[in-house]
């Protein structure tokens, strides 16, 4: 009897191990599938772990884009494609898209576009991108839509969820946007 538990027991764990290698095997598959778009600028599925990078992606032209399939990459690629944007400073994290050094509405001139920021008089537009700067590395994403009460997103290494909404709000004459995770702000192409 001890045996015959002993022989299932072990079954069970082989069993287990090896669907997860095949549930890993087949994640790992999936990475730079197209997984959504915006604009025909696709987003590509970048795995569980956010922090993972699969090589250099370039422009046609040889314009810098960032590492694959991270956020910085899409939305340098969005805006090369459908802004003709070239970035000046191709490199940095995220959070490093929003300098609080800029006034507000003034030229960001390390990616050469406008620069806003949250709870100030300029709402959000369609295609502008919005910096998150509460995490390690920070976070981007492109505006896809703008409503009276919310924006919704499309941003790329965010396991699971290609498009979020965030809350906006305006109270006297500014405009706030998120409730829990608030971005910095928000960059346009002037």
């Amino acid at each position: 009897m001890k045996n015959k538990l002993g022989k299932i027991f072990l079954a069970i764990i082989i069993i287990m191990v090896i669907g997860c290698g095949v549930k890993i095997f087949t994640n790992r598959e999936m990475i730079g599938t197209e997984i959504d778009s915006y604009s025909n600028v696709p987003v590509y599925y970048n795995g569980k772990i956010y922090t993972e990078t699969y090589g250099e992606n370039y422009g046609e032209d040889g314009y810098y884009y960032g590492y694959e399939w991270q956020c910085v990459e899409y939305v340098k690629r969005f805006y090369h494609q459908i802004k003709d944007h070239k970035m000046p400073d191709v490199y940095g994290n995220a959070k490093e898209f929003f300098d609080d050094s800029v006034p507000q509405g003034e030229l960001n001139k390390s990616r050469d576009l406008v620069q806003y920021r949250n709870g100030e008089s300029v709402k959000p537009e369609v295609d502008d991108l919005i910096v998150f700067t509460n995490s390690k590395y920070g976070h981007v994403a492109i505006v896809t839509e703008v409503k009276s009460n919310y924006i919704e997103v499309i941003q790329q290494n965010v396991y699971g969820k290609t498009r979020e909404q965030y809350e906006l709000v305006l109270e006297d004459g500014q405009y706030y946007v998120g409730t829990i995770q608030k971005p910095a702000g928000w960059l346009r192409k002037g």
